[in-house]
């Protein structure tokens, strides 16, 4: 049997965790630089005003977490002054109760316009041809109203904006997703002691969330995805559930947020004993794995990591290319506020990395109507090189690192 699995019971396990230490949030005056670096970005490119909707960059720059829906709530931050909070009349209250900084909260009513009152809130700071960036993760609508309510505005991406902010983590952040991180780890390991025969990929996913929770993260996981034997093989699941059996390869893919930022961990690891197909299958991701880690570095084109897990698997006759069996899917994703987000490590990604990058390392191998493997952790990089969030693990026999 391999080392670290099964052994134990849900109610066992949960009564094991624990909450993790205590946490430093991110600061107003973090936040408030946030601000300033994207102010500087927008007089460099000409733009007057940065329109944010409900999402994880609102969340980055003014702490303000909503959800997105029918009802335009957001802030504008402008090329120079103070951030303008756009809020629902009946949502006025709620919303300045959760400010962290500033005042400014301008509402609309129900039958009112609310793109009509962000339209004029600019064109009265820069004219009726002002540049406008809208937030990349705003839905259609939204623009699709601004645009009709200020057709003289010129309108960019909010990519050029919030994009060169996020994507490097500063110091708090990578604390944050290290806190976030080895909750998901302590789960992962968790989850491998209550394997037994006849046990459900439901009754698995159950005991994740519920782990989450009693070690401190945010919410029940938005993802939980938990494979046994053949559907192993698929990236992303497959959509009916599984029990365990004698010789199944496992595969276990979950992440939460802890204040706002993500985990994200993958493990593979056999119930029983591993054959020896299993073996040479694992041991060739585990080799693209370290392949991924050991190309990285400042200054290494994206790209440049996809490619050291191709020529590895590719040189073991898979592939090539995207073909199965083989890698299906880019070598790996940036994390923060958002589970996937910038830097992408695939083809065509010429995105030289730098300091405070932090993305998954998982090149995944697939075999269609038998299964699959994959080794997810993810990489900071430092000026120092890359440095492991979590450590990899070690073998098929010992996918926890257990001692002895």
């Amino acid at each position: 049997m391999t080392q670290g699995i099964g052994g134990s019971t849900v109610a066992q396990e949960l009564d094991r965790l624990e909450q993790l230490s205590a946490y430093q949030p991110i600061t107003i005056d973090e936040r408030l630089d946030r601000i300033a670096k994207a102010q500087r970005l927008m007089f460099d490119q000409g733009v007057d005003a940065l329109f944010l909707e409900a999402t994880t960059s609102l969340a980055y720059f003014t702490g303000l977490r909503l959800w997105t829906s029918e009802r335009l709530h957001g802030a504008i931050i402008p090329a120079d002054g103070e951030v303008i909070y756009i809020s629902p009349a009946f949502e006025e209250q709620k919303t300045r109760a959760m400010l962290l900084f500033g005042s400014d909260v301008r509402i609309w009513d129900e039958h009112e316009a609310p793109a009509r009152l962000v339209a004029d809130i600019v064109a009265s700071c820069y004219g009726s041809a002002a540049v406008l960036a809208i937030d990349e993760a705003a839905p259609f609508f939204v623009y699709d109203a601004l645009r009709q309510a200020a057709p003289g505005f010129d309108y960019v991406n909010g990519a050029r904006i919030t994009g060169p902010c996020r994507i490097k983590k500063s110091a708090a952040e990578v604390a944050l997703i290290q806190h976030a991180m080895d909750i998901t780890l302590e789960v992962q390991a968790s989850a491998a002691r209550i394997m037994r025969e006849g046990i459900t990929t439901t009754e698995v996913q159950q005991f994740l969330s519920d782990a989450h929770l009693k070690l401190g993260a945010d919410s029940v996981p938005p993802f939980r995805i938990v494979l046994f034997g053949e559907p192993t093989a698929y990236p992303h699941g497959v959509p009916y559930p599984q029990v365990l059996q004698e010789g199944d390869m496992i595969l276990i893919d979950v992440g939460a947020t802890f204040d706002g930022y993500f985990s994200d961990i993958t493990r593979s690891y056999v119930f029983g004993e591993p054959s020896q197909r299993q073996r040479e299958i694992w041991d060739l991701e585990k080799k693209a794995q370290s392949a991924v880690f050991a190309t990285a570095g400042v200054g290494v084109p994206a790209e440049q990591l996809d490619y050291a897990a191709r020529l590895v698997i590719e040189s073991a006759g898979l592939g090539p290319g995207y073909s199965v069996p083989g890698l299906p899917h880019r070598a790996g994703h940036g994390l923060g506020l958002d589970v996937h987000e910038p830097p992408y490590l695939v083809k065509g990604n010429k995105v030289e990395l730098g300091e405070g990058m932090c993305f998954s390392n998982e090149p995944m191998i697939c075999v269609y109507g038998e299964f699959g493997v994959r080794l997810e952790d993810h990489i900071c990089i430092t000026d120092d090189g890359p440095r492991w969030f979590t450590e990899p693990s070690w073998s098929i026999d010992n996918p926890f690192n257990l001692d002895g």
